[in-house]
C-alpha cells in the first residue's frame, strides 16, 4: 500500500532539507507559489522563516489551509481571518 504521505527534497536558503506531505498539500502548496509568482523554495522559505512553533511540514499544511480558508471566506463575503493565530501568515504570504 501505497503512503499518502510524499517526502521531497527542497532548498530553502541555500540549506537541502526534506518536508514530508499529503499529496494533496504539495498540489496547493504549488497553486499558491505559482499564483503568486514565486518558487516553491521562496515560498517554503517564506513559511519556514515565520512559523513560530511547530515543525516545517505542520506549518506548511496550516499555511494551506489559511490559505484556502481565506479563499472560501472570500467568496461567501466573509473577511479572512488573520492567519497569526496559526503562527505561519506574513502579510506578504497572505491570500487577500
Amino acid at each position: 500500500m501505497k503512503s499518502p504521505v510524499v517526502k521531497r527534497s527542497i532548498v530553502i536558503a541555500g540549506h537541502k532539507t526534506s518536508v514530508s506531505l499529503e499529496d494533496a498539500f504539495w498540489v496547493g502548496l504549488k497553486e499558491i507559489a505559482t499564483s503568486r509568482d514565486l518558487t516553491l523554495s521562496d515560498l517554503v522559505a517564506s513559511i519556514d522563516t515565520d512559523r513560530r512553533h511547530g515543525n516545517l511540514s505542520s506549518a506548511i499544511r496550516l499555511f494551506v489551509l489559511d490559505h484556502y480558508r481565506g479563499l472560501v471566506g472570500a467568496t461567501q463575503g466573509t473577511p479572512a481571518r488573520e492567519s497569526g493565530t496559526l503562527g505561519v501568515g506574513a502579510s506578504m504570504l497572505r491570500a487577500d
